[in-house]
């Protein structure tokens, strides 16, 4: 029985009948990495494409992208900012809408020119456009511009009549060169008008108002369909994200449509309970939805003071944003226990800022949570007075934040 290394004879020529034995070295695999800071955010917002993966690293972008922080249910800058503030910063975000917004239009006086937004959101119904005097002879110039961006400009604009028109729409909407591209934040039409042109000023809004299409967003919506054209939370699939959530998306029926997203995607679901919560009814209601997954962490519908800094109030947020922004901003084997987290100012347990309340959870309540396979965001944490995830553990894996 001959023992040889691989590739040391020449097994076609053996003529001997007999037992050869070749011992094969190990081989060498290499695993390809795979992100599991990038954190999908599903919401409203009052600007944007609607229904398309938008990265974000920061406020500003978002700002630029989706406009300001909304005091409102299921707004997607409220998630992002809170994620950010654990030190998040990579974001794939996907406005929703109830197919009610509009883009915020308005025409020059005697005109049958329309400027319009490029996208629908009250956001638009801040854009200011006019119409100058060029800085060539006989030329226009337009500025359009939006508070918290940099103004845009088209000069030189020459023509009369309607050739001043369509030049002027053409500069627009398709932009005069690589130094001044199309508009990032209007459309125009130049209507068949042959008006004189005259300076003017005005702001979108005035014909047709910008609307952001939110007062009938739910569920339907924010999970959105999968198919050719996906919408909501489908939208983020092939994204290469690793955490995701719904803003604000208290709703039982859809968590395991979520987490069965989340298999299929390799994505660790953020979900919610609906504020106010009691742990007996939290834990009757997750049973009752048959939630068990462990693509899928469940917070407790304990939530959170927050200090809105765009709107100038202390608001009560989801928990959803702290806890993917604080696992993103983590290696992957790590459980997010004991990780402090940051601008929490208290929660509903806890009661409001300034209050003098300081109930916490005892450890019968705790178990009651963990051993169901809810967490919570609570404080004092084992390793000390500060805000954080308490059981740090996937649903039914009592095993940190991990996947």
């Amino acid at each position: 029985m001959p023992v040889v290394q691989q590739g040391a004879i020449n097994t076609t020529a053996l003529i001997v009948p007999d037992l050869y034995v070749q011992v094969v070295p190990p081989q060498n695999l290499v695993l390809n990495g795979v992100s599991t800071n990038i954190v999908g955010v599903v919401g409203t917002a009052s600007w944007g494409p609607v229904s398309q993966p938008v990265i974000v690293s920061t406020m500003a972008d978002y700002g630029s992208t989706f406009g300001p922080v909304v005091a409102r249910a299921y707004d997607m800058g409220t998630h992002v900012a809170t994620a950010v503030q654990q030190g998040a910063q990579d974001f794939r975000c996907v406005r929703v809408t109830d197919g009610s917004d509009t883009a915020a239009e308005a025409s020059p006086p005697g005109s049958t020119v329309t400027f319009t937004a490029i996208y629908t959101g009250s956001l638009g119904n801040q854009i200011a456009v006019a119409l100058q005097t060029g800085s060539r002879s006989s030329t226009w110039r337009l500025v359009v511009a939006l508070p918290g961006c940099l103004p845009e400009l088209y000069d030189n604009i020459g023509g009369t009549g309607a050739t001043f028109w369509a030049n002027l729409a053409m500069a627009v909407n398709v932009g005069q060169g690589p130094q001044r591209g199309p508009s990032q934040l209007i459309k125009m039409n130049a209507g068949g008008a042959t008006v004189a042109p005259s300076a003017f000023t005005l702001t979108l809004g005035s014909a047709v108002p910008g609307t952001d299409g939110v007062s009938g967003v739910g569920t339907p919506q924010l999970i959105g369909q999968d198919g050719a054209t996906r919408t909501g939370l489908y939208a983020l699939r092939g994204q290469g994200c690793g955490i995701a959530l719904i803003a604000d998306m208290a709703d039982h029926t859809s968590w395991t449509v979520q987490a069965a997203f989340g298999l299929q995607e390799g994505i660790y679901m953020i979900l919610t309970g609906p504020a106010g919560d009691n742990i007996q009814n939290a834990i009757a209601v997750m049973h009752a939805a048959g939630l068990d997954s462990y693509a899928a962490k469940l917070m407790f519908g304990d939530w959170l003071w927050w200090s809105d800094q765009t709107n100038g109030t202390v608001r009560l947020v989801s928990p959803q944003g702290f806890v993917a922004g604080r696992l993103a901003n983590l290696s992957p084997e790590q459980s997010s226990l004991n990780k402090q987290l940051f601008g929490i100012l208290g929660s509903q347990k806890s009661g409001v800022p300034g209050s003098g309340q300081a109930t916490s959870y005892s450890d019968a309540d705790l178990s009651a949570l963990l051993s169901a396979g809810l967490d919570v965001i609570s404080n004092p944490q084992p390793g000390g007075s500060f805000w954080g995830v308490r059981g740090g553990a996937q649903l039914f894996v009592q095993c940190g934040d991990q996947w």
